[in-house]
């Protein structure tokens, strides 16, 4: 993979992204120039006014006029300033909602990637990337256009009107823009990998507090809170020495801009002061010099002020782009839709690794005919999960072929076979969201009355009562206050509302209470009917409702049989299993 330059970003890849997200805002762009124009005219009319006012009280031409001309400057300030705030708001506007879209379609993107990509990265740096880095980008898309591009008018515009004054003093003033934006651009490429590196430490810190937070409840039992304030001690002094050097980079700036600034306005003094005493220009152009000048103090004053915007933004910039060159390993190229009904399954000499160096699964074969139960059954590590995986397409295998239904599950699309494939694991992702929400995944199609039904077929209804509010009833972050075992019915509730062809249970094997333990047998035997199922058994009942068992040994394939067959013989190790209890041997 080819990275991005880590010290600059081509102005070819702001042009991209503006024309990107700010192409389908149009009438609001445009609406946005137009804007523009006018407050950089309205700008550049005011000294012109204030000249005439000076020369003319100088002439001593009468009052008349120069009561004219002060209401004229009061008039046209007021409309500046109430222009200003329209074009503030509309920037705004365009800047968020080109921001909001990137940030949609960068965690689309982040969603596409492989297990791989997710399982290197914690969540913490991820919400730093998709929100962190954006959000730096939003000025780039507001106050790029309103700040920068505005300015950039001003200057051209006071340059070409101080050259029709006099060119000798526009002459100047444009060698002076010219040292000016160079030595601003110069800044701005030396603090890009400062700032770059100030987002990573930060991605870092937000990454290493989700993952702690998370796991509180181990840190304070095992007496780990000293050693992570340490950690984070580590962290946040990284962090701060990062920041103070894209800080001083700002800094740098401003002290640049001054110095340039206070040497220019020598500079133009002297010479209005010269060409007023050679009676080339009058006292109000001497002014009109000055206040020109001036005047582009402030341009240069908010560009180094974006300097830092906009190193945050080429610093967002790059690791968005790289983050976009990341594409997914498992490509959706498929278009088999899978037949209705129960679905078969059949390895054929599948061998996988996780990392192309140990290998997990190998050489594994076997056939499961639609509506029939597979126990699978090995100790932990043995590659019980990493089967259920491979079957929804999770992780491409390196060798062999896996066909559900009698279709490659590369032939069918992805969106499908996650569809038609349901999966209940033993770690239950609850919303904070309604009951409804959770049980559906957001998906409005479903009817309240299709829910109720799957509840009560469930034998739910009693545990549904006692909800405060029904399907509206928010569950806390985690589903906090719900057992495990509920919580694992629930799962079954949403497999149910998805009617699939394959069912995989990975059984909980935590000890329940009695009342919930029939709940979830009865709830299996429900789920199963009709349908292919996969069991990951850790229980000696679930087993006694497979028609066929396989056992794994480091990902190989130790036996695979009927289960009654294998249950009748001394000489299977199934028959051992049955003997010896599963629960205590595959521990």
């Amino acid at each position: 993979m080819t990275k991005p330059d880590n010290r600059n970003v081509p102005l070819r890849q702001y042009r991209i992204l503006l024309v990107k997200y700010l192409k389908p805002q149009g009438w609001w762009v445009l609406v946005l120039t137009i804007l523009l124009f006018i407050t950089t005219g309205l700008q550049l009319l005011n000294p012109q006014i204030l000249r005439l006012f000076i020369d003319t009280a100088v002439s001593g031409s009468g009052s008349d006029k120069l009561g004219g001309a002060a209401l004229l400057f009061i008039g046209l300030a007021l409309l500046g300033q109430i222009l200003n705030i329209v074009t503030t708001y509309v920037s705004e506007r365009v800047g968020w909602t080109a921001t909001n879209w990137l940030r949609t379609d960068l965690t689309e993107h982040c969603l596409s990637l492989d297990m791989p990509f997710h399982n290197s990265r914690s969540p913490g740096e991820l919400i730093e990337r998709v929100d962190g880095d954006i959000t730096a980008m939003a000025n780039f898309f507001s106050l790029f256009v309103l700040k920068i591009v505005g300015n950039l008018l001003l200057l051209i515009g006071v340059l070409v009107l101080v050259f029709l004054e006099d060119w000798r003093v526009g002459l100047g003033l444009l060698i002076f823009s010219i040292i000016t934006v160079a030595l601003l651009s110069f800044i701005r490429n030396a603090a890009v990998p400062a700032s770059r590196q100030e987002r990573e430490s930060t991605a870092d810190l937000f990454g290493f507090l989700e993952e702690r937070l998370a796991g509180l409840e181990d840190v304070r039992a095992n007496g780990a809170s000293p050693y992570v304030m340490f950690r984070m001690y580590e962290r946040l002094r990284d962090l701060f020495h990062k920041s103070y050097r894209a800080w001083n980079a700002i800094q740098l700036a401003w002290i640049c801009v001054n110095g340039m600034f206070t040497i220019a306005y020598v500079l133009m003094l002297a010479a209005g002061a010269s060409l007023l005493s050679a009676g080339t220009i009058s006292l109000g152009t001497v002014y009109l010099f000055f206040q020109y000048t001036d005047m582009l103090r402030n341009p240069f004053q908010q560009m180094t002020r974006q300097i830092e915007d906009l190193q945050k933004a080429s610093a967002g910039i790059i690791r968005v782009q790289e983050l976009y060159l990341l594409q997914p390993a498992i490509q959706d190229h498929g278009t088999i839709k899978l037949p209705p009904g129960p679905l078969s399954v059949e390895f054929e000499k599948v061998s996988f690794s996780y990392n192309s160096i140990d290998p997990i699964i190998h050489d594994l074969s076997f056939a499961l005919q639609p509506g029939q139960v597979l126990g699978l059954l090995g100790r932990t590590g043995s590659g019980k999960t990493t089967l259920s995986r491979l079957l929804f397409r999770l992780y491409e295998t390196d060798q062999g072929a896996i066909r559900v239904g009698g279709v490659p599950v590369h032939s069918t699309p992805i969106s499908q076979l996650r569809h038609r494939v349901g999966l209940v694991t033993q770690e239950v992702q609850l919303f904070h969201a309604s009951v409804r929400d959770n049980l559906t995944f957001f998906n409005p199609a479903i009817t309240d009355d299709r829910i109720m039904e799957v509840i009560n077929d469930l034998g739910l209804h009693d545990w549904f009562a006692r909800l405060p509010n029904g399907l509206d009833t928010e569950f806390r972050t985690g589903g906090a206050g719900l057992s495990a075992g509920e919580a694992q019915l629930l799962a079954f509730t949403r497999v149910f509302l998805e009617d699939p062809g394959l069912v995989i249970l990975d059984e909980a094997s935590s000890r329940l209470d009695p009342a919930t333990e029939r709940l979830i047998e009865r709830a299996v035997d429900k789920l199963l009917q009709n349908r292919t199922g996969i069991i990951i058994a850790h229980r000696l009942a679930t087993v006694q409702r497979a028609d066929k068992i396989l056992v794994l040994e480091d990902g190989h394939l130790l036996e695979y049989g009927p289960r009654l067959e294998l249950a009748r013989q001394p000489t299977s190790h199934f028959y051992g299993l049955m003997q010896t209890g599963l629960e205590g041997v595959l521990a």
